[in-house]
């Protein structure tokens, strides 16, 4: 026959392994946000680390268009030297916005455009482009689930008991959605 003692301890296992699986479920939605968040910085990093490559194989083409080259140097070097996931951001649409400014220039110049380098890079910049998107969404996608644990219940009641709160989305701002206009 089951005791009293034995149906309180059950219900303390229950109780127990429920906290339990609410800490952990906060940790690993914490952990997979984190980890979104450093693969954009990996993809980030690659998009920078391309462009010296990019410049090299523009440059001898592109003599007049010094103003052009700088913007895209000074992008980058904003981007590498950015501290924090917004500055990072808004440096990496910089640099995107000045690589297409590049690339739009180099439709004026036809030996470029088949210079076997130059469209190997841009294919590289156009795939990181969709890490880039896909690892933004990724990070989104992870905000939400534990956004989402923190206000339903019964997680709202476990995120004010361990301390976790609602994170922000990776946004992007209105003047950076305007498509840059490019003049020749």
């Amino acid at each position: 026959m089951v005791t009293p003692i034995i149906w309180a301890a059950i219900g303390l296992a229950i109780v127990a392994i429920i906290f339990f699986t609410y800490y952990n479920r906060f940790i690993r939605l914490s952990h997979q946000i984190d980890n979104s968040l450093s693969q954009i910085d990996v993809q980030l990093k690659k998009r920078s680390d391309l462009i010296p490559n990019l410049l090299s194989s523009v440059k001898g083409f592109m003599k007049h268009e010094r103003a052009v080259i700088k913007e895209v140097t000074e992008a980058r070097k904003a981007l590498v030297g950015a501290k924090g996931i917004e500055k990072k951001m808004k440096a990496g649409n910089q640099l995107q916005q000045a690589l297409g400014s590049i690339f739009a220039i180099a439709e004026n110049y036809p030996d470029l455009k088949a210079d076997k380098s130059f469209l190997n890079l841009q294919e590289e910049l156009s795939a990181i482009e969709d890490k880039v998107a896909y690892a933004r969404q990724y990070y989104n996608d992870g905000i939400m689930a534990y956004n989402v644990m923190t206000t339903m219940i019964p997680g709202v009641w476990f995120a004010k008991m361990y301390g976790f709160k609602k994170r922000d989305y990776l946004e992007i701002k209105e003047a950076e959605k305007a498509v840059p206009k490019v003049e020749f």
